[in-house]
């Protein structure tokens, strides 16, 4: 059967196993247009893909794209996430088609005119520039996504779970991006599920939940380029949890835990007096260590769930 004479749509997905971000469908309808290169997605480079993505999307008749958020991923199950997925990119299809060919073993969409094939991406053009199309929205995506939760190094692993990403999680918990219905972070869903405590999960006394939130705040410190100077460093008039120096700046960061985020974030308890009382042990903690030229920054951080995770680092200017 030649396919690339029907005005055939291709379906692909991307994101399906990644431990963060969204699940992006992909929907093409290329109309008969011949485009040189267009394979699997996965076997071109970053700069291939991005340059057929602008030629498909030059040349197509309709193109689609269909998010599913991690959140809504947890909420309904990844079944039902690739199904509406589908849903959201067939609808931006606006001409008339004859099929729709769907890359895999399972038809997402209920119309007559689907046809599931394996490795679809491969061998039906459509297919190849959905897939293609995907990719590279979901990647310039997660790109974005590294400038507002630095330290995961999203634009590497793009949220999968390589290597990297385990140790960011490892060293800053998880973020809202991250699917906690997953196995390798249900972890983290337990932790936080207060309603419904677990037989055999460790308790955690006052002080271990402390200590290692200034511990894991030491560590993205530390990830960071800061060189720890201190911990607890305390006197009879006051105590600070962290002094790092980077850049030549000496860093006085307090770490504010909560249980669980609907207790409010830790650093409504940064209030203007705590913040003098932290500018007052800056300074003595400058006088006792004689830190004529350095200059003096303050920072808090606010921590939650236990295992503790990093809320947010703010530096108070």
């Amino acid at each position: 059967m030649c396919y690339h004479t029907y005005m055939i749509v291709g379906i692909d997905e991307v994101g399906r196993g990644a431990w963060a971000g969204p699940l992006v469908v992909g929907a093409v309808l290329l109309g008969g247009e011949q485009i040189d290169g267009l394979t699997d997605s996965k076997k071109l480079t970053k700069k291939q893909r991005e340059l057929l993505d602008l030629e498909i999307r030059k040349k197509a008749l309709g193109i689609g794209l269909g998010w599913v958020s991690a959140k809504q991923i947890d909420r309904i199950g990844l079944t039902k996430a690739l199904m509406l997925a589908s849903k959201r990119a067939i609808a931006h299809i606006r001409h008339e088609y004859a099929e729709i060919i769907i890359d895999g073993t399972f038809a997402f969409l209920d119309d007559p005119r689907v046809t599931v094939m394996k490795k679809a991406d491969l061998l039906i053009p459509s297919v190849s520039a959905a897939s293609i199309v995907a990719k590279v929205a979901r990647d310039k995506y997660m790109s974005y996504i590294d400038t507002v939760f630095p330290g995961y190094k999203f634009t590497g692993h793009v949220g999968y779970g390589t290597a990297a990403h385990r140790k960011a999680i490892d060293e800053l918990g998880v973020c809202a991006l991250h699917r906690l219905s997953y196995a390798p972070l249900a972890q983290y869903k337990i932790a936080e599920d207060t309603a419904r405590p677990l037989k055999n999960m460790k308790v955690w006394t006052t002080k271990q939940v402390g200590d290692a939130a200034e511990a894991k705040v030491a560590n993205y410190l530390k990830r960071q380029g800061h060189v720890l100077l201190e911990r607890n460093w305390r006197t009879k008039f006051c105590e600070i949890d962290i002094v790092s120096s980077y850049n030549g700046t000496v860093y006085f960061t307090e770490v504010k835990h909560r249980k669980t985020n609907a207790q409010g974030g830790g650093l409504a308890a940064i209030t203007p007096q705590k913040q003098k009382q932290m500018a007052f042990a800056a300074e003595l903690y400058r006088t006792s260590r004689r830190l004529t030229g350095s200059d003096l920054l303050l920072a808090a951080a606010s921590t939650t769930g236990v295992p503790p995770r990093i809320v947010e680092y703010l530096e108070l200017r």
